[in-house]
């Protein structure tokens, strides 16, 4: 990024730093992709709170972002298991800001399975969740009971443009991988599982590039947007998975279990949108597949009689090539940014929230103002 156009940023989250002041500043742990533009937002979340962490996500690390990072703020190492057990989550919580109210600012859903005990235990005081993901809101969502607010960006208006270009750069990726071993998307009919804002974005780009495509969802309202746009709807993910050269998995939640991978045609390649232990059970497979580096970001799964390829582990293909979405991700930031004002008031139930239309407004025009040139 160019000294002007860091210049450029810093003075827009600036701007929506003092549009969104908060009343009572909460400390406040922020999970992110910490790719190269992101210490900007860090430096914004820690403009409106006492950012007591960074925990980046594991497969989204720019080496360059983190040293940035670092010079400001502790930067800690994010796994699932740091919050999958309440006792684990709570010390760490305590480690870094006992008796403090906390925002959490999640990218996944990664509070979810502690969160309850958090509320209850934590010698602070949990002022909410905010999440930034599909995959996230659900987990949130599926919960039985929130003991606190949780506000998710995942199904903002603003986040549409994002949705969209992270689409074009799953495509863009997986192509230039399959390039690479000399591989090309034509004769390769494709199958998008999930027809969600990502899996319709990524099969409507597949077909503008004469691609064949087949949807499969297991939700019957998404099969019947996807027949109306035109796309061939499987009735069965076995069906589906035998007849594709390529299999892009856009659901947030295990679209392909152990004993789907039997099922894939030889040669086909896998790619998802998301990490690998949210799209794939490949801890599943059995030990008779081998594993063969065959190119820089692929892996060959083989057994008698069968083989497959695997792009970038498993993990989001996109970040082979930085994700980038251009300055649209600094509108679902923005939003996130008005979601801690939100949070810091006190006055919301526990539940799902969103941040209110004017707000959303509000952040829209001052984004045009900055990048609309």
């Amino acid at each position: 990024m160019e000294a002007f156009e860091r210049a450029r940023l810093d003075a827009y989250f600036a701007r929506i730093a003092a549009q969104f002041t908060p009343g009572e500043p909460t400390a406040s742990f922020l999970i992110t992709h910490l790719l190269p533009e992101r210490p900007a937002f860090v430096r914004a979340v820690a403009a409106m709170t006492r950012l007591t962490a960074v925990l980046p996500k594991p497969k989204s690390i720019n080496a360059a972002a983190q040293r940035e990072v670092e010079q400001s703020v502790p930067v800690d190492t994010l796994t699932r298991n740091l919050f999958a057990e309440a006792d684990t989550a709570l010390d760490y919580l305590e480690s870094r800001a006992a008796g403090e109210p906390v925002s959490l600012l999640d990218v996944g859903g990664y509070f979810a399975p502690c969160l309850a005990d958090l509320h209850s235990r934590f010698t602070g005081q949990v002022a909410g969740v905010i999440e930034d993901t599909e995959n996230g809101h659900r987990r949130y969502e599926d919960l039985d009971k929130l003991p606190c607010p949780v506000i998710s960006v995942a199904r903002s208006p603003l986040k549409d443009p994002e949705d969209f270009l992270v689409g074009q750069s799953v495509v863009f990726s997986t192509e230039a991988v399959m390039r690479d071993r000399g591989d090309i998307l034509h004769g390769r009919p494709a199958l998008v599982i999930g027809f969600g804002k990502l899996g319709s974005s990524i099969a409507r780009l597949l077909h503008a590039k004469g691609v064949q495509v087949t949807v499969f969802d297991i939700d019957p309202v998404r099969r019947t947007q996807a027949m109306s746009q035109g796309f061939t709807v499987a009735r069965d993910r076995e069906s589906a998975l035998t007849g594709a050269g390529l299999v892009l998995c856009a659901t947030g939640a295990v679209s392909l279990r152990s004993e789907d991978f039997g099922h894939l045609r030889n040669g086909a390649y896998v790619a998802t949108v998301t990490s690998s232990e949210d799209e794939l059970d490949l801890a599943g497979l059995p030990d008779v597949y081998t594993r063969t580096q065959v190119g820089d970001h692929v892996t060959r799964y083989q057994t008698t009689g069968h083989y497959f390829y695997l792009a970038n582990g498993g993990n989001a293909v996109n970040f082979i090539h930085g994700a980038s979405v251009g300055p649209f991700i600094f509108l679902i930031q923005a939003e996130i940014l008005a979601a801690i004002r939100m949070l810091t008031r006190g006055d919301l139930a526990p539940g799902i929230h969103e941040v209110p239309a004017p707000d959303r407004e509000a952040i829209a025009a001052t984004w045009l103002s900055y990048f609309n040139r």
